[in-house]
């Protein structure tokens, strides 16, 4: 079983400190050395707008500084990793009120894109597209109902919103149609804290497991070589020996694994399977330091997967 080694992890964290912004810092200090919550949350808080939502970039891909409900997931994200869930704190209780306040959403959930990344350095994937969000919204909306199932206050209207965009979405997987980038990821997320919360029952999802089971062992792209261009891989539904996914999956998880270990450049860290497209060329200075942003978020993502398998 090959290990990424302490030379490999030295020459990583060398790279982190000289290239990475302070939110990715942050989360890497509190990951690999020690380092206490307060410091992420007071990285992260940089990026919360006024009313209460994340815009300003966290999202690499996408420098409009307002608030959209996609980078407020991610910001959730963040707090989820770092095991943060004070619904008392300043910035939790921000958070409820950017969603409490029905910005970017509609009767099917919250949108992925919104109108005003079209005036800012963007991927092209971020421009505003209803068309685009009447199925890329799925993993968005199914990310932050997982947030507000476990936090909103139960008597909330925000919950009561919550609860009944999940059983939308829990109608949704039974039928054709495009989930989206992030929509099985979303349905994984809804499947666990249905399950952690004790509401299978109650919201007839007894049978997601299976399915999605069936989705995720088909959507993984078993061929290493095309990885290298934005091949789904394990990891994307595979964090740990824990998930309900690994067993099936156990050997293109080590092979995963093993890629990484083998890829990874010399004194540097991995870099990313994605460009802007048909905005590089408008874009080029800003994409170029969107990169190496990235570079650093996937570094730490990546080393918690080899730590998760005992391979660091």
């Amino acid at each position: 079983m090959k290990n990424l080694g302490k030379k490999a992890f030295e020459e990583i964290r060398l790279w982190i400190y000289r290239n990475a912004r302070q939110i990715e810092l942050a989360i890497w200090q509190y990951e690999f050395e020690n380092g206490c919550k307060e410091q992420v949350l007071s990285a992260l808080a940089q990026y919360q707008n006024d009313d209460g939502g994340f815009g300003n970039a966290l999202e690499p891909d996408c420098w409009n500084p307002g608030s959209s409900p996609y980078t407020t997931l991610n910001a959730i994200g963040i707090l989820n990793d770092i095991n943060f869930f004070d619904t008392a704190h300043p910035l939790m209780r921000s958070i409820f009120e950017f969603l409490e306040s029905g910005a970017y959403s509609n009767e099917n959930g919250w949108l992925f894109s919104i109108p005003s990344n079209n005036e800012y350095p963007r991927a092209p994937w971020w421009t505003y597209d209803p068309a685009v969000n009447e199925f890329e919204h799925t993993g968005v909306t199914a990310g932050i109902v997982c947030f507000l199932l476990q936090f909103a206050e139960r008597k909330s209207g925000l919950y009561k919103k919550a609860s009944g965009l999940a059983e939308k979405l829990l109608l949704k997987i039974r039928e054709p149609g495009n989930l989206g980038d992030m929509g099985l990821t979303g349905y994984c997320q809804l499947s666990g804290t249905l399950s952690k919360l004790g509401l299978t029952d109650q919201y007839g999802a007894a049978f997601l497991p299976a399915l999605l089971r069936e989705l995720v062992n088909k959507a993984i792209v078993r061929n290493d070589s095309k990885w290298v261009n934005y091949g789904i891989r394990p990891s994307q539904f595979i964090a740990s020996p824990d998930s309900p996914f690994y067993a099936e999956n156990e050997d293109i998880v080590q092979k995963e694994l093993d890629y990484l270990i083998e890829t990874r450049p010399q004194n540097n860290v991995w870099g990313i399977t994605w460009n802007w497209h048909e905005n590089f060329n408008k874009y080029q200075e800003e994409f170029a330091i969107s990169k190496n942003w990235w570079k650093a978020s996937g570094a730490i993502g990546k080393l918690k997967f080899l730590r998760n398998f005992g391979r660091l």
